[in-house]
């Protein structure tokens, strides 16, 4: 029995790491420099080399909270078994490989924790209302805050009365402080999780309540006096590695968020597969997201960066900032969410500031909509029928 049990993990992780294949060709693979190869400041080949490097390290830093949202939090009262854990990695995958082959972005977070859920409910599982409505708010304020945020920058970074060598250097100090304040692995004490401003904090010493704020208000300074000297020496070059600053930022993030959606299910099987950690999982995951980066990540990143909108720099940023913002927030809250939303919406809405309706193009986004909405729907009802099908207990 026992090593029937150790062939079927085998078998989950190896579906465990197709499944982070192609979330590294697909959505955490394309999306992140999507905005900054539509500008001309990176090109296709070697962004999906530096978005796999980088969404291995935001795997193994950040990956834990979506993880355990996805292995543990969906569905009380059941813990996923093996054969649960393969069909929901498979049909989430298989959803994704479709996407990618037509190159229509389907929603990883939307079709993996509808697999999940509809096994776990079609397992006799109870539904864990309270997290379903923390996911449904993100998933649906994504765009709409996403877009409108993009929108609001993009409109004022063309304008004279608002200097790009002031704009630009405010913006990046926000991305700074919130950077200062993200939770990553191994930096809080004894190698537990924490941040930069607490790690600071206790390097100095100070005990005050007010210290992660004022910290954080220097390295927001810190980080806004560069990019101001930078961007007033060389506006173009100056924009140019902002824009690629925060496009790794958006990649990294990607890996904290979407690895969860590999790994996570196989968390409960890690109970009773005690030779395994929690952190070999992630890394294991980690790295297949960077082999999905390298080797199939440019057709979607050409998709994205060519169908949805013609950006500059100015509107690609523009794009980036909320879509960093929002990735980190999701993290924050262990919500799966979805970077072809969180980008293309942020795209969207920037490109809409440039030109209007004629900066899009309508038919794709409405294509994409309905994609994003069917990925949970097909994949919920996959995952609840295959349990009546197939000897999943």
């Amino acid at each position: 029995m026992e090593l029937t049990l150790i062939a079927l993990f085998v078998t989950a992780g190896f579906a465990s790491l197709f499944m982070a294949w192609v979330i590294g060709a697909g959505s955490s693979g394309a999306t992140p420099f999507a905005p900054a190869v539509g500008a001309n400041a990176i090109s296709t080949m070697r962004a999906a080399f530096i978005v796999g490097v980088l969404g291995f390290a935001g795997a193994v830093t950040q990956g834990a909270n979506v993880s355990e949202a996805i292995g543990r939090g969906l569905v009380g009262g059941v813990s996923l078994p093996a054969m649960g854990v393969i069909i929901t990695l498979l049909i989430g995958a298989g959803l994704m490989a479709v996407g990618i082959r037509t190159g229509y972005p389907i929603a990883t977070a939307f079709s993996v924790t509808g697999a999940v859920i509809g096994v776990g409910l079609a397992l006799g599982g109870t539904p864990v209302w309270a997290k379903y409505q923390q996911i449904g708010t993100v998933w649906v304020l994504t765009p709409v805050v996403g877009g409108g945020i993009a929108y609001g920058i993009a409109s004022v970074l063309p304008r004279s009365d608002v200097p790009e060598r002031v704009s630009i250097p405010l913006l990046t100090g926000l991305v700074g402080a919130v950077l200062a304040n993200v939770e990553f692995t191994f930096l809080g004490p004894t190698g537990s999780t924490g941040s930069v401003a607490g790690s600071l904090q206790r390097l100095v010493g100070l005990e005050s309540r007010f210290a992660p704020i004022a910290l954080s208000l220097a390295v927001a300074t810190a980080v806004a006096g560069l990019v101001y000297w930078d961007v007033r020496r060389d506006e173009t070059g100056g924009l140019r590695r902002v824009l690629l600053a925060l496009g790794s930022l958006v990649a990294f993030s990607a890996g904290g968020s979407q690895v969860g959606l590999a790994v996570g299910p196989l968390l409960p099987l890690l109970d009773e597969v005690e030779v395994v950690s929690t952190i070999v999982v992630l890394v294991g995951g980690g790295l297949g997201i960077l082999v999905g980066s390298w080797t199939s990540a440019p057709r979607m990143i050409k998709s994205l960066a060519r169908d949805y909108s013609s950006l500059g720099p100015r509107r690609s940023i523009a794009a980036l900032v909320p879509s960093f913002l929002i990735a980190q927030l999701a993290i924050l809250l262990g919500v799966p969410v979805s970077f072809n939303e969180i980008v293309v919406s942020a795209i969207i809405g920037s490109g809409a500031a440039v030109g209007g309706s004629d900066a899009i193009s309508p038919r794709k986004i409405l294509v994409t909509i309905g994609a994003w909405a069917a990925s949970f729907a097909v994949a919920f009802v996959m995952g609840y029928g295959s349990v009546a099908v197939l000897p999943v207990m």
